[in-house]
């Protein structure tokens, strides 16, 4: 039987805490500056400073990697929301879209999903992923209301919900007209709230 006359065995490279974070910031950066197709997991690998055998240990695929990156985008700048009402629920997730999408990056994602969606199928997978997540969240909202005891309609319908707003994005885009505005969100949230509401909704938060 041989010893190690205690020597301890070699480790691999220590794992870097900050590598998925930053390979998603650089997916992100470089999804929006070119588009899916040139983006490149080679260069996110160059820019994140990883090898592409750490992104693709955890990303099978750069579809994989574009719709992780943009989701977790979207729940840091829209995250997800339970204050108690369906209402305070709605007026806090529309002022965190308002203020993303009058950001820079934020109104990229929408010129991106504009330009690129109807050119590029995987494109267009991306941004349907996003809305999808964001209709699961609007149905749970809805469902916990319902749990409450909250006036909800049976015809409250999340998919119409996220997409109406989406559209007047997706519409000023294309017209150049600037986004509605962070102080617009109670405004906005009042149109969907009348909508879902058997009762009229408050003045404000």
């Amino acid at each position: 039987m041989g010893t190690n006359h205690g020597v301890k065995p070699r480790r691999g490279r220590p794992r870097d805490p900050d590598a998925e974070p930053r390979i998603r910031r650089y997916a992100v950066q470089l999804l929006l500056e070119r588009g899916f197709d040139g983006m490149t997991v080679d260069d996110v690998a160059e820019a994140a400073g990883v090898g592409k055998a750490t992104i693709y240990r955890r990303w099978a695929s750069k579809e994989l990697l574009a719709n992780d990156a943009m989701a977790d985008l979207f729940d840091l700048e829209i995250p997800d929301t339970d204050t108690g009402s369906i209402e305070g629920d709605l007026r806090l997730v529309y002022r965190y879209a308002l203020n993303f999408v009058n950001t820079e990056k934020g109104l990229a994602v929408i010129r991106l999903a504009v330009s690129e969606a109807n050119r590029d199928p995987r494109s267009a997978a991306v941004y349907r992923n996003l809305l999808d997540r964001r209709i699961v969240l609007t149905r749970q909202a809805l469902d916990r209301a319902r749990a409450r005891g909250e006036p909800i309609r049976s015809t409250a319908d999340p998919v119409l919900m996220v997409e109406w707003m989406a559209g007047v994005f997706v519409v000023r885009a294309l017209t150049g007209q600037p986004m509605p505005r962070p102080e617009d969100a109670d405004r906005l949230a009042d149109i969907t709230l009348r909508a879902i509401l058997d009762v009229p909704p408050s003045s404000g938060p």
